[in-house]
């Protein structure tokens, strides 16, 4: 253990001084320029090394993943469309693109409501009680997926015989019922539900810290003016506030759903894809590292990507218009 963390310690620190020694270098080369070019190329030497880092770790892997989509299990032979085919004509990848569409329109509309909502009431406690509250429910942020999966893992724990150590089947044999093996609930997609609570538990503070800044923005002159007309306290949050904090209201649904559409650790810790549970990201480290099927991991990557460019394209635009107003 001792040693990982000195691993850890000298990674971080290699890492960071290699970045310092890099920008340092850089300006020191652009600064052996002519006055007029030094100051025309010493925006572009900070952003090369960002741009180098895009192309070779973002859009060469990108391209190499589409290319092997077209090809065989390992990537030696042309096969042309036959993985997609095979991956949309196969009944347990229907069943997980439904499972991954249920987490993207249940999570990102309820991790915006519950968000609204807390931001909402916590702007009414105290001072005091209102920053205790925002601490304790941004905490599950500093932790992460894997590590929150693991400890709610232990929350739906279910033994067959003897001691029961999940906290919920430990109340429900307290309460004098049976225990119930809580994950293996496919029905009505019950165990993927439980696992979306576990995720909006770990988002909620994210939405609450970005509305509840939103909501503090609202200017005051509107407020009274809703006042003075006769609006009651849901009309002046639903017709006064929300229109105006529409813009974090999207930013935090985008960036949610973002966050969906690519999740893997809650759903391999917890379940590793069992019981009916599995998604896309799941679904994908299964074929790579599992079955070695290279080609059909690459597919799989392929209608993410797919997937995830139109929301990442309406972020930007989204964006841009926030920033013209």
């Amino acid at each position: 253990m001792a040693l990982k963390i000195i691993y850890a310690l000298l990674t971080v620190v290699v890492g960071i001084g290699a970045a310092v020694v890099l920008y340092w270098l850089l300006d020191r080369l652009v600064t052996l320029l002519p006055g007029p070019v030094e100051a025309r190329l010493k925006p572009y030497a900070y952003i090369l090394p960002a741009y180098v880092a895009i192309i070779f770790f973002l859009i060469y892997p990108s391209i190499l993943t589409i290319i092997d989509s077209f090809k065989d299990s390992t990537s030696t032979s042309w096969i042309g469309l036959h993985n997609y085919t095979k991956l949309l004509a196969a009944h347990d990848f229907q069943q997980t693109l439904l499972n991954t569409l249920l987490w993207i329109i249940i999570v990102p509309a309820a991790s915006v409501v519950l968000g609204l909502g807390v931001a909402t009431l916590a702007d009414k406690l105290s001072p005091q009680g209102e920053s205790l509250s925002k601490t304790i429910i941004f905490t599950p942020m500093a932790i992460s997926f894997v590590g929150a999966g693991t400890v709610w893992k232990y929350v739906y724990a279910y033994s067959s015989s003897g001691h029961q150590i999940g906290l919920l089947n430990a109340i429900a044999t307290k309460l004098g019922h049976s225990p119930v093996a809580w994950l293996s609930l496919s029905h009505f997609h019950l165990n993927s539900l439980l696992l979306m609570v576990m995720l909006l538990w770990a988002q909620v503070g994210y939405s609450m810290v970005l509305l509840s800044s939103a909501i503090k923005g609202v200017p005051e002159e509107t407020l009274e003016a809703a006042a003075i007309d006769g609006a009651t306290s849901s009309q002046t949050f639903f017709r006064v506030v929300v229109p105006q904090i529409m813009g974090t209201i999207v930013t935090v649904f985008v960036t949610v759903l973002i966050t969906v559409m690519k999740l893997f650790d809650i759903v391999f810790v917890m379940t590793n894809g069992s019981f009916n549970t599995n998604v896309i990201g799941t679904e994908f480290f299964n074929q790579l590292f599992t079955y070695f099927d290279y080609g059909t991991a690459s597919a799989i990557v392929v209608l993410l990507m797919l997937a995830v460019v139109p929301v990442m394209w309406y972020q930007v635009r989204h964006f841009k218009r926030e920033e013209a107003i």
